[in-house]
C-alpha cells in the first residue's frame, strides 16, 4: 500500500497484526537500534559509569549499571470501571512492563492531557488512585507534566507514564524460549477487556466481572528470587494471551502448543465472548503474567505463583515446541489441533 493511500486505523492501536506492521514498517524503519529492536515491553539500558554508555560518553556520576526503561499512554474509555480507573491502570500497566523484563520498579513519571471542563473531583479521584497503586507497589512518582487542551480536543483525560527499574534478573527475552519450556499463566485471562466491554455496552456482565488491574511485581519477585530458570515473561495486555504467544513464537523461532482446557477463564467472560463472537484469548488482562520457564522448574514456579493471592488460579497451559513455521497451535478438548489465530482488525479500541 502506498503512503499516499495509507491512513491510520483504530486497528493499528489494537496490539494485533496491524500494530506490528506499523511498528516494523514505520517506527523501526526510522528508530532502529539494538536496544529498541529487541521489541520487549521495556528497554534494558547499560549505564555503567566506568565505560562508554548508551549516550556515547563517560557518565560523570555513579548510576545503576543496568536499568529498564519503559513508557505507556492510557486512553481507556470509560475512565472509571469496576476494579479501578485510568489512574490505577496507568501505574499498574507501567509497573508491570518493568516487572516482566526482570526489573524492580523504582520511579515513574506522570503526564496528563486534560480536556477543558473536566470535573476536578473526578481528576482528584484518579490521581488518588494513582498514588494508592504506586504506594502499594513501592514505586515513587517523581516527575510529571500537565497540559490542558480546549474542550472538544480530547476525550476527557489521557495519561502517559514512564518508568525506571533496576534489573535484578538478567536474560529475560522472548527470543530465549527453549524447546520443552512450560507456558504458565498466573490466572484467569481477559478479565479487564470483558469488564470494560460489558460496561461500555451496558451489559449485565459488568456486575460479575471486574478488571484485574493491579501491579504484579510482588508475585513476579517471588518467582525470580526462587532460583527457577525463567526464560521470558509478559503481561497479556493489548491483543491478550494470543498476542503474547504469537510474539514469542515469532521472535524465538519456536512453536507453542497450548491446551485449551487448561486456560483459566471466568464463566461470565466465556459467556460474553460466546454472545459477541469474540475469542477470550484476544481480550486484555491488566493483572496477569505469562511465564516461559524451563521444564524442570515448571512445578516449582506453579507452586510459587499459586501461593500468592493474585495467582491462585494459575495453570500450565502449554509447551514450547520445535516448529519451523513458528506457529501457535491450540489443542482442543476433543484432542484435535488447530492454529490459534493472532488478533487482527479493530478488536477493542480504548481498552487501556
Amino acid at each position: 500500500m502506498s503512503t499516499e493511500s495509507f491512513a491510520i486505523l483504530l486497528s493499528h492501536g489494537g496490539g494485533g497484526e496491524e500494530t506490528w506492521r506499523l511498528i516494523r514498517g514505520l517506527f523501526l524503519k526510522y528508530f532502529s537500534n539494538p536496544i529498541l529492536n529487541t521489541l520487549e515491553d521495556s528497554a534494558v539500558v547499560n549505564l555503567n559509569p566506568n565505560a562508554k554508555g548508551d549516550f556515547g560518553g563517560v557518565t560523570p556520576f555513579p548510576l545503576r549499571t543496568r536499568i529498564a526503561f519503559t513508557t505507556d499512554s492510557f486512553t481507556v474509555s470509560p475512565l472509571f470501571f469496576k476494579g479501578g480507573n485510568i489512574g490505577k491502570l496507568a501505574v499498574a500497566g507501567t509497573v508491570n512492563d518493568l516487572s516482566v523484563i526482570g526489573a524492580k520498579p523504582l520511579y515513574l513519571s506522570a503526564g496528563f492531557i486534560i480536556e477543558e471542563g473536566f470535573p476536578y473531583p473526578d481528576l482528584e479521584k484518579i490521581v488518588r488512585g494513582m498514588a494508592e497503586e504506586a504506594d502499594s507497589a513501592g514505586i515513587k512518582i517523581v516527575t510529571g507534566d500537565t497540559k490542558v487542551v480546549p474542550k472538544g480536543n480530547a476525550d476527557g483525560l489521557f495519561i502517559n507514564t514512564s518508568g525506571i527499574g533496576e534489573i535484578i534478573y538478567e536474560g529475560l527475552s522472548s527470543s530465549n524460549l527453549k524447546e520443552g519450556d512450560a507456558i504458565i499463566v498466573s490466572g484467569t485471562v481477559g478479565d479487564h477487556g470483558a469488564s470494560i466491554l460489558a460496561l461500555r455496552e451496558e451489559m449485565r456482565f459488568d456486575l460479575d466481572v471486574e478488571s484485574d488491574c493491579r501491579c504484579m511485581w510482588d508475585l513476579i519477585e517471588m518467582v525470580l528470587l526462587s532460583g527457577a530458570k525463567v526464560h521470558a515473561m509478559r503481561d497479556p495486555t493489548r491483543g491478550g494471551l494470543s498476542a503474547v504467544l504469537h510474539e514469542w513464537a515469532g521472535q524465538s523461532g519456536m512453536g507453542i502448543e497450548i491446551e485449551e482446557e487448561n486456560i483459566p477463564l471466568k464463566a461470565p467472560v466465556r459467556g460474553l465472548c460466546e454472545i459477541l463472537g469474540l475469542d477470550p484469548l484476544h481480550l486484555t488482562s491488566e493483572g496477569k503474567v505469562v511465564f516461559a520457564v524451563s521444564e524442570e522448574d515448571s512445578d516449582k514456579v506453579l507452586e510459587i505463583v499459586r501461593s500468592h493471592p493474585a495467582g491462585r488460579e494459575a495453570m500450565v497451559i502449554g509447551r514450547v515446541i520445535r516448529n519451523p513455521q513458528k506457529r501457535v497451535i491450540s489443542k482442543t478438548s476433543w484432542g484435535t489441533k488447530r492454529p490459534l489465530e493472532p488478533p487482527q482488525g479493530e478488536l477493542l479500541p480504548r481498552i487501556c
